[in-house]
């Protein structure tokens, strides 16, 4: 063989399989795939939610949150102010009357004071005693009057059940019936609230 023909058949193409193995994988035969129907993207849609509905159903739920938290602070405020002003009216109650128990113990005191000077011995002896007894008496009730207590007038008066305790009634000529024409115990009222009824005999 000649030098020329080894040469020409050095340049002959490699078999059909040998270039086959050779070709780069990036341009190997690409697979069709098989195109999307309609039915196919409208379920594909579906399964995609919408963001501005997530959005809105966000902003609704927390709509919601807020005005159940306005309520509660509403409910809350509304109590506290509730509780402030009961306990506010209890305080101002109890600075009103706080003097009704010492009151009540010193009634009986001037109770005794009017029985003693309601059956004073009409003599001079006792007369400067009388005296000094009397101005304790009218001590005692200046002392009470400043603090709130204040008789009940009852004595010629008509009967109030609010005010007076009937014990007894008698027929007395020339009074109407229903009116206080005697006073048994004197009452005592403290500024607006009755410390203890006036107990008389009424006429009937």
């Amino acid at each position: 063989m000649t030098a020329q023909n080894h040469h020409k058949s050095a340049r002959q193409p490699k078999d059909e399989k040998t270039v086959r193995k050779n070709v780069p994988e990036d341009e190997a035969p690409v697979k069709e795939e098989k195109p999307t129907t309609e039915s196919e993207k409208a379920e594909d849609v579906d399964q995609k939610a919408d963001p501005i509905d997530e959005l809105n159903a966000e902003i609704e739920a927390l709509q919601s949150q807020l005005a159940e938290s306005k309520n509660n602070l509403l409910r809350a405020y509304a109590d506290t102010d509730n509780t402030r002003k009961r306990l506010q009216k209890e305080a101002e109650t109890a600075k009103k009357y706080r003097f009704q128990n010492a009151a009540l113990e010193i009634l009986p005191i001037l109770d005794n004071m009017d029985l003693a000077l309601a059956n004073v011995p009409a003599n001079e002896e006792a007369a400067t005693f009388v005296k000094g007894f009397e101005m304790i008496r009218t001590q005692l009730v200046n002392a009470l009057a400043n603090e709130g207590v204040q008789e009940i007038e009852a004595l010629n008066k008509p009967f109030d059940a609010n005010l007076m305790q009937g014990l007894m009634t008698e027929k007395v000529e020339g009074v109407e019936p229903g009116m206080v024409t005697q006073v048994l115990q004197k009452g005592y009222k403290l500024k607006d609230r009755m410390l203890r009824p006036a107990l008389v005999k009424v006429s009937e």
